[in-house]
């Protein structure tokens, strides 16, 4: 059944939506263009929408632009139909609307995340909890404990304790046979490390041992431990070992395979934070590798750190990561077109007009505030009077005629610098908007059926 869709947008988008409507494909597509009387569609009002915006009888959705502020499920009761708020981007329609083939679902993953706290002996129990609630707030769903060589840990049992009343999952990770008991008999719910030669520990409790060959190399003695642990019928992961870069990365990496090709059916782990924490790298593709190394052979856990400061973002990298690659293996796809979680410096569609568009927009311009935008050719501010485009923030100053006004300055000052990073960089750029870093930043929780309350510059110079 073909979809009769209402757009509503103000006077300036009109023409540009109107162009992007016409590619849609009219056999699963009809459409209509709603003038609301407003110049930028992201002023309307849900008043403003209801006094000016009719609809055509047989329509059966309504779709709002990104940044309006109206709310969506006061206008349905009004209209009677589906409303919904689309896209704030107008060349982001057609994936909007499902025309790249697939509709993105980030809600699922099949990798459990393991985050170790490196120096919890070194802690008290109440700070590790903190640390801990930190973690799983950001996706962890294992909290490891790791003790260190030489260093006392009196108070894991304590912890144990202490995180297991919280209602958090947790694992020791000691060479210590001493501290792997307490750990458990306190409660924990995974063991790491065992190799064949210590695996009678698994035996003397219910939690899950992670299974690691005696020397990285050592395939044949992760194999018989895996034996062992599935002739008693108890549960365990098995881990091969993933080595840095120069000190057997790459035979690591055929470790893993060959023991998922040995073993097709058993639960494993990978250790990421030899690759993350030791390759001086932007640790988000290091991390997207490695979830897609997972992915392709089934590992369904993977153990992090995070100790050096390039890889503070880790466990959100990792959380990411695991969803984008769900989602595309679901699929039987590439791990294109799911988002932008994965992509920090750089976007895949970086501008979203083009210059002679934003000519065409500054040419109706018929008031003094300024409009700063991107687009390939650089950067562009323009308003009644000028249009400029350049590609140095700071060069733009002499020409914009505000030496008096200290606010609006530091405004533009702001918003052109800005700008001019997103050029550099091939990042998309909207007005008073945060840049998007993906994952590698937090984005700020927003009503997106209320107005922004006025920024500080707007209180001081000239309106």
């Amino acid at each position: 059944m073909r979809e009769h869709l209402v757009f509503i947008t103000g006077r300036l988008a009109k023409a540009r939506l109107e162009k992007i409507a016409a590619t849609l494909p009219p056999e699963r597509f009809a459409w209509t263009i709603a003038d609301a009387g407003v110049k930028v569609a992201a002023l309307m009002t849900e008043e403003i929408i209801r006094r000016r915006v009719t609809i055509p009888p047989d329509a059966t959705r309504v779709i709002l632009p990104g940044r309006c502020r109206a709310d969506p499920a006061v206008l349905a009761g009004h209209f009677g139909v589906p409303v919904e708020r689309g896209p704030d981007e107008i060349v982001d329609l057609p994936v909007f609307l499902g025309l790249a083939g697939r509709k993105v679902d980030l809600t699922r993953h099949d990798v459990r995340i393991f985050s170790e706290i490196v120096d919890a002996s070194r802690m008290t129990p109440e700070q590790i909890l903190v640390r801990a609630k930190d973690l799983a707030r950001r996706g962890a769903d294992v909290i490891d404990l790791g003790g260190l060589p030489d260093t006392p840990f009196p108070h894991l049992d304590d912890t144990v304790r202490l995180l297991k009343a919280e209602g958090l999952r947790v694992s020791v990770d000691s060479f210590s046979a001493d501290e792997l008991r307490r750990g458990a008999a306190a409660g924990a719910d995974f063991l790491l490390s065992l190799n064949e030669e210590t695996l009678d520990l698994a035996f003397e409790t219910d939690a899950v041992p992670i299974l690691v060959p005696m020397r990285p190399e050592d395939l044949p003695s992760l194999d018989r431990a895996i034996e062992r642990m599935q002739r008693a019928g108890k549960a365990f992961i098995a881990d091969p070992i993933l080595e840095p870069i120069h000190f057997g990365f790459a035979a690591s990496l055929v470790r893993y395979h060959e023991t998922r090709r040995r073993h097709p059916d058993i639960a494993m782990m990978m250790g990421t934070g030899n690759l993350t924490e030791l390759t001086e790298a932007d640790s988000l593709g290091v991390t997207a590798l490695l979830m897609g190394v997972c992915s392709e052979l089934a590992i369904g856990n993977v153990l992090i750190v995070q100790v050096s400061n390039h890889t503070r973002r880790t466990v959100e990298e990792h959380d990411a990561a695991r969803r984008v690659m769900y989602a595309a293996k679901a699929d039987a796809a590439l791990p294109k077109g799911y988002g932008r979680a994965l992509l920090a410096l750089h976007d895949k569609r970086p501008y979203t007009q083009t210059a002679d568009e934003i000519a065409a927009l500054a040419a109706d311009v018929r008031d003094p505030n300024y409009r700063v935008a991107v687009a390939e050719d650089g950067v562009h501010i323009y308003n009644r009077d000028i249009h400029e485009v350049g590609h140095d923030a700071m060069a733009f100053f002499p020409k914009l005629g505000v030496e008096a006004d200290g606010g609006h300055a530091f405004y533009l000052g702001g918003e052109l610098t800005k700008a001019e990073l997103a050029w550099r960089l091939g990042k998309r750029y909207v007005q008073d908007e945060p840049l998007d870093w993906g994952c590698a930043m937090d984005a700020d929780a927003e009503d997106t059926t209320r107005f922004k309350a006025p920024g500080h510059t707007r209180q001081s110079g000239k309106p």
